[in-house]
């Protein structure tokens, strides 16, 4: 708060001194009262009013100086009316009494929202859990069926993908109630992620490579599935038809602070220029534009975990030549000592 910008809105005060004033020195010289007594009355006005502004300056500043502060340096600005003192004036008891209502109003209308949003998943939630019954049935069907249809059963399988997307994504939202960091067998899990996609592995001729995938990591078993499963899903989509051989290879290599996980293929790549983008949400990029089954939510989703649960992910590609996707976990020496 500074005094040049207080004392211009105040510049009513130093009229009213002057209207004053003037009329008072003309009363005083009408009565014949000496000059040295006039100008003590004036000397006595003019001090009266700069200690009057001097005193309000003051005693506003300190609180209109922390509400600017506390305002400018906090993330969560509307926690503002908790940090701030309680003022000594009567403009600044009005302000603080606003402001908490106005902040009280805001949660209260927040609350309802998060509810609202809390309802609405659990409804979504309900429903996919639903919905992946007659899938599974129809699955079962298909497989099952003397006339197999082995286009039909791709887009069964592709349906279920897309619904699972949704549950985590829903579920991302708040994902730190729904995941426990513990150990996690990595050879388990990619076995799990080869069984569900066999059937495309098989399909599309694929040579499906997995070495050094016999160790442990720190992660919620069933998110890294789910995370797994976009990676391949992804290598399986876009591998480069014009190759003799498409490969997938998934290994991983450890130091002794971290696991890194690699999931290579030989298919189409991804330029340069998308690279910095593809765990941006909805961005599907060049390959997006060629190939319509492109969602652009799947990376989001994996990003957006990895970064929850402390797990690091990067992406490497040549158009044309290969993409390799690298996930790593960092070993947790705490958590090993509390474990025995």
């Amino acid at each position: 708060m500074r005094f040049r910008d207080y004392f211009k809105d105040r510049i009513y005060s130093l009229v009213i001194l002057i209207v004053l004033l003037v009329p008072a020195v003309l009363l005083m010289r009408a009565y014949r009262l000496e000059t040295p007594a006039i100008v003590a009355v004036s000397a006595i006005f003019v001090i009266f009013f700069i200690s009057e502004i001097l005193i309000d300056f003051f005693r506003k500043k300190k609180f209109y100086d922390t509400l600017l502060d506390n305002t400018d340096n906090l993330d969560k600005k509307y926690l503002v009316p908790e940090t701030i003192p309680s003022p000594g004036f009567y403009e600044g008891r009005i302000i603080e009494s606003v402001l908490r209502d106005t902040g009280k109003s805001m949660a209260d209308n927040v609350n309802g929202y998060r509810q609202g949003a809390e309802n609405f998943k659990e409804y979504v939630e309900m429903w996919i859990h639903e919905i992946k019954l007659p899938i599974s049935s129809m699955t079962l069907i298909l497989h099952n069926s003397h006339d197999k249809n082995d286009r039909m059963l791709t887009q069964v399988r592709r349906i279920n993908n897309l619904i699972e997307q949704i549950l985590y994504y829903v579920r991302s939202e708040n994902a730190e109630k729904d995941y426990i960091i513990d150990e996690c067998s990595l050879a388990r899990t990619v076995g799990a992620v080869a069984v569900r996609n066999k059937d495309d592995i098989l399909e599309h001729n694929i040579d499906f490579q997995v070495s050094d995938v016999d160790v442990t990591v720190y992660t919620d078993a069933k998110w890294l599935e789910f995370m797994l499963n976009q990676i391949l899903s992804n290598s399986i989509k876009y591998k480069d038809d014009n190759k003799d051989t498409s490969v997938i290879r998934i290994s991983a290599v450890q130091d002794k602070k971290s696991i890194e996980l690699r999931i290579y293929d030989n298919g189409i790549g991804i330029s340069g220029s998308d690279i910095p983008r593809v765990f941006d949400k909805s961005f599907t990029g060049e390959n997006g534009r060629r190939y319509s089954k492109a969602t652009g939510m799947g990376l989001y989703i994996v990003k957006k975990m990895c970064d929850k649960m402390g797990h690091d992910i990067y992406i490497e590609s040549a158009i044309g030549e290969y993409t390799e996707v690298k996930m790593t976990f960092y070993k947790n020496d705490f958590y090993n000592v509390t474990k025995m």
